[in-house]
């Protein structure tokens, strides 16, 4: 095996996650695979296949949980086991392009993420939702909540703006539509599979 293929078979992860609250199992391919989405609540289902399919990432997550008390741990558990599955898929990082933008409009919505594989967890999160509530029981807060799960146990450092938006579902959307191009450029092996793209030697 060629030192770039054995860098390609390391862009894949799976990790289980048990408490009290919910039991998660993920798998993410970085170089894409079935999208395949079973976690409970049908508005996160919606943003993952996004993820997955804008992103041309391969994403397979179940969750059995209390979701039908409230979705808000769902939401967050899933945000940090997909962020951890991020993490290792991307070893150390060698070769990756490291940093990634995009806009992405849903109708009147548009918003823009930023994205740079840093491995300094830090989320900048400027979405101001136009509505509370999406549909009947999603908080609309809890896209952060799942943006900043994800982005801390990925180890990325991530701007997100929602720069307007009239529609909660629209914002959401547009959010990961955008989350997911971003992530898919920053995580392209673009340069020398052996060489980690940093000053310092060392992405950490």
């Amino acid at each position: 095996m060629t030192a770039t293929e054995a860098r390609a078979d390391q862009r894949r992860a799976h990790i289980a996650r048990s408490t009290l609250e919910t039991r998660i199992e993920a798998s993410l391919d970085l170089d894409g695979g079935p999208v395949t989405v079973r976690t409970g609540v049908p508005f996160l289902d919606h943003m993952l296949e996004a993820l997955g399919r804008h992103g041309k990432l391969g994403i397979e997550v179940s969750c059995d949980g209390d979701a039908g008390m409230d979705p808000h741990h769902t939401v967050e558990d899933i945000g940090i086991v997909l962020g951890q599955t991020v993490r290792e898929s991307l070893g150390d990082r060698r070769g990756v392009a490291r940093f990634g933008y995009a806009y992405a409009p849903l109708d009147e919505a548009l918003a823009r993420v930023v994205i740079d594989c840093s491995g300094r967890p830090y989320l900048h999160y400027e979405a101001e939702m136009p509505e509370p509530a999406i549909g009947r029981d999603f908080a609309a807060s809890l896209i952060e909540e799942f943006w900043r799960a994800f982005v801390v146990n990925a180890a990325m450092t991530a701007h997100v703006d929602l720069i307007r938006a009239r529609n909660a579902h629209h914002a959401a959307e547009a959010i990961f539509k955008a989350g997911a191009l971003a992530l898919h450029a920053a995580t392209r092996q673009i340069g020398d599979p052996m060489t980690i793209p940093s000053t310092k030697g060392v992405l950490a």
